[in-house]
């Protein structure tokens, strides 16, 4: 059986909370919060404000503890840090570090030289006091075991100065740090940046919370000097005078909930609200990322080694983030929350347990599904993610994908087959693979904003303009379900909205590329599935021919023969001329369907 973890708490200047006030506060919370309060829980909390005054016993700072990683190790261990900070993000909620404030910054620094935030001076300047504070601590600690090290104001920098001279067999199951002034560039004691380069073999996770009105943390997380721990935002207060205090902190639920889920692991409480999905149909937001999902676990059937083990990683994210996203949704709209979603939250969110699948999806008619798989095969289903692998393992997925939905593995191959075709009509002699992939979603998203969503307004797509458009109020264009359902509406609408959106300066000749580009595609797949053409195609993109010959004319009138505007439309324009020839000569333009008919 394992042994629970000891929590650790290093205090920051002042007289040490001689009376450990701090404990009852704490142990308010985790109880408020369904864990066991702190009586039950060891508890070390080492005193060393006189230590931080002055020194009596000249002392050397204890030695750093292991050795140095290979490169190959570091890199396993940096991938399972991020799997293991994926599962405490979803618990608390999302990342965010904070922009600082104007002056803020600079007074902090300041204070250093105040003589009330003496013992902090002496930490960083004095190595005697340094190495004596360090070596009380580190004999107040056991030889061997799990620890929680929770550290407030100078005494998150003790403890992130304490991480790498641990004793080898003291495991640190998750740091907590409060009210830390570790972003300021004062407080990077003996170059403490540089040496946590990397998160430490020795820690399995590290969040900072900082208060909005701690004027210490300067109204900004750790991140941006640690950039692989997490920073969450509080705000318990509206006082300066107490934002700082350890009270004020350990009185929120956000930093009871991380401490208790260190001391305790998971609340069982969570695995009910996860489970709380119920057998209603998925909307077409849900549905899409569920597609999306399922197409990703089919290709990662297909991994092994290093591909497999980073692929599984950044999918365990994604899912954790999707599912989230999607309940906060929900909530937010007092919509329940079908089960195909809930079911697919690993609990706790493991950086080890197995991935929950999506099932297989619903049938699809060939209709249907020509422009959801369109852009399903275009766009980065990792998202933010990027794992560059073989397209014709994607091509896998997709046939396995196209059968499972009923349309068969033909119809997989032509997904791609029509891709590739679209590609060598819009620009030939430049290969298959010329338009970057996911640059569909990224240019959707570059639409919306330029147009102000009329884009969306006009072209209802495969969800419809009134589903599109709450689905980018709740998820943003940017994000993998916001970005493939926009990508989605804007290669299947038709109207002037979209037109004008490709055709404006705000639009890169790229992002009118890709969008053109997955049209043909989708036109293509119809062709090679024998089935009637969709007539918008054609319309939708003369007008866009109109619109941008005519800010062609506009620009050429007055600019620089060589200006990059200029050029942009230029590029525009022929990517247009040559979707709509290969229209004309496959007897896909309006009077052509007619003569056919």
């Amino acid at each position: 059986m394992t042994t629970a973890p000891i929590l650790v708490f290093l205090h920051g200047v002042g007289d040490g909370d001689q009376d450990d006030k701090w404990k009852a506060t704490l142990s308010e919370s985790l109880v408020r919060l369904g864990y066991p309060g702190l009586e039950s829980a060891e508890v070390v909390a080492p005193k060393y404000a006189h230590a931080l005054k002055d020194w009596d016993v000249r002392e050397t700072l204890p030695d750093y503890t292991g050795k140095a990683p290979t490169r190959e190790a570091a890199k396993t261990n940096r991938r399972a840090f991020e799997s293991r900070m994926g599962a405490v993000e979803w618990r608390l909620g999302k990342h965010a570090r904070g922009n600082g404030l104007l002056g803020l910054d600079t007074a902090v620094s300041a204070a250093v030289a105040v003589p009330y935030f003496k013992q902090a001076r002496n930490y960083l300047s004095n190595p005697q006091i340094r190495a004596q504070v360090l070596n009380r601590v580190l004999n107040a600690l056991p030889s061997t075991g799990r620890i929680v090290l929770v550290g407030h104001s100078l005494g998150s920098v003790i403890a992130a100065d304490l991480l790498r001279r641990l004793p080898a067999g003291v495991e640190v199951v998750g740091m907590v740090t409060i009210g830390s002034p570790l972003a300021n560039g004062a407080f990077d004691v003996d170059k403490l940046k540089d040496g946590l380069k990397e998160p430490p073999f020795n820690l399995a996770w590290w969040v900072n919370f900082w208060n909005a009105s701690d004027p210490v943390a300067a109204h900004r997380g750790l991140s941006s000097v640690f950039p692989w721990m997490v920073d969450f935002r509080i705000a318990t207060t509206p006082s300066f005078v107490r934002g700082h205090l350890a009270e004020e902190y350990l009185g929120s639920d956000a930093v009871g909930a991380a401490i208790g889920y260190a001391l305790f692991g998971s609340l069982s409480t969570e695995l009910e609200a996860v489970e709380r999905g119920v057998d209603i149909p998925l909307d077409p937001a849900e549905s899409m990322a569920i597609m999306a999902l399922r197409y990703a676990h089919l290709m990662r059937r297909r991994l092994k080694g290093d591909e497999l083990d980073r692929f599984t990683g950044a999918l365990r994210r994604v899912q954790t983030d999707v599912v989230t996203d999607i309940i906060a949704r929900n909530e937010a709209e007092g919509r329940q929350v079908p089960v195909n979603v809930t079911r697919l939250m690993v609990h706790p969110p493991s950086p080890t347990g197995d991935l929950v699948e999506p099932q297989p999806g619903r049938y699809l008619g060939k209709d249907e599904a020509v422009v959801l798989l369109t852009v399903l095969a275009a766009e980065n289903v990792l998202r933010p993610f990027e794992i560059d692998l073989p397209r014709e393992k994607w091509l896998e997925a997709m046939k396995e994908l196209c059968a499972e939905m009923g349309l068969g593995t033909q119809y997989g191959i032509d997904i791609f087959e029509a891709a590739k075709r679209a590609r060598s009509v819009l620009s030939p002699g430049r290969g298959a693979g010329w338009i970057k992939w996911g640059a569909l979603s990224v240019g959707a998203a570059a639409i919306v904003v330029a147009t102000g969503g009329l884009a969306l307004a006009a072209a209802p797509g495969v969800a419809g303009a009134a589903a599109v458009t709450s689905a980018l109020a709740a998820f943003g264009p940017g994000g993998m379900i916001g970005g493939l359902l926009t990508a989605g509406t804007l290669v299947s609408g038709g109207g002037g909205g979209i037109a004008y959106g490709l055709a404006g300066q705000g639009t890169t000749a790229e992002t009118l590329e890709a969008i053109v580009e997955r049209r043909l595609a989708a036109t293509i797949l119809r062709q090679l599935q024998g089935l009637e053409p969709d007539p918008a195609v054609w319309s939708v993109l003369a007008q866009i021919e109109i619109d941008v010959r005519r800010q062609h004319e506009r620009m050429d009138e007055f600019s620089d023969e060589s200006a990059p505007g200029l050029k942009d439309l230029k590029r525009k324009i022929l990517t247009v001329e040559r979707a709509l020839r290969y229209l004309t000569e496959n007897g896909l333009e309006p009077g052509a369907v007619s003569a056919q008919q």
